[in-house]
């Protein structure tokens, strides 16, 4: 029976680079949360994930990030009046700054699939054209020749 092969040289790096976009993914998030519940903004997985461009079901995933959440939702903000104006005020600058994200990843995805149907165009194209070396059987099977007097 063959050994099994042993992983491969890359392992170690896809390992590190997961860790590395978690750990970001994590600190995105606990900066939402921290700058949702300074604002005074109602927190809830649905926003905490907008804020921080991260999918609600990873953040059910986290353990003490989903604690959190849940714990300030049950308090919920500051109940004075002075807080409920500033929530609605955090809650529209929140919305905005969200609304600039879609629209600056609209643009990216508008930019990518103007580059990609360019590149399609261009490969269509190329395999429109003939070879160099058909375009000149073509060439010389249409051309006329001149026939002799008889």
């Amino acid at each position: 029976m063959p050994a099994e092969p042993a992983a491969g040289p890359n392992t170690a790096g896809l390992t590190a680079a997961a860790r590395t976009r978690h750990e970001l993914t994590r600190a995105k998030a606990v900066k939402a949360l921290h700058d949702l519940q300074r604002q005074g903004v109602p927190v809830t997985f649905g926003v905490v994930a907008a804020t921080a461009g991260v999918s609600r079901s990873w953040l059910y995933r986290q353990a003490d990030l989903r604690q959190q959440i849940d714990q300030l939702r049950q308090t919920g903000p500051a109940s004075t009046s002075h807080a409920a104006e500033g929530a609605t005020q955090s809650s529209g600058a929140s919305l905005r700054a969200r609304l600039n994200q879609a629209l600056e990843r609209n643009r990216q995805l508008a930019d990518d699939n103007a580059r990609l149907r360019s590149q399609l165009a261009q490969a269509l194209g190329e395999q429109r054209q003939p070879p160099p070396q058909v375009a000149r059987q073509r060439s010389s099977r249409h051309a006329s020749t001149t026939i002799g007097p008889c």
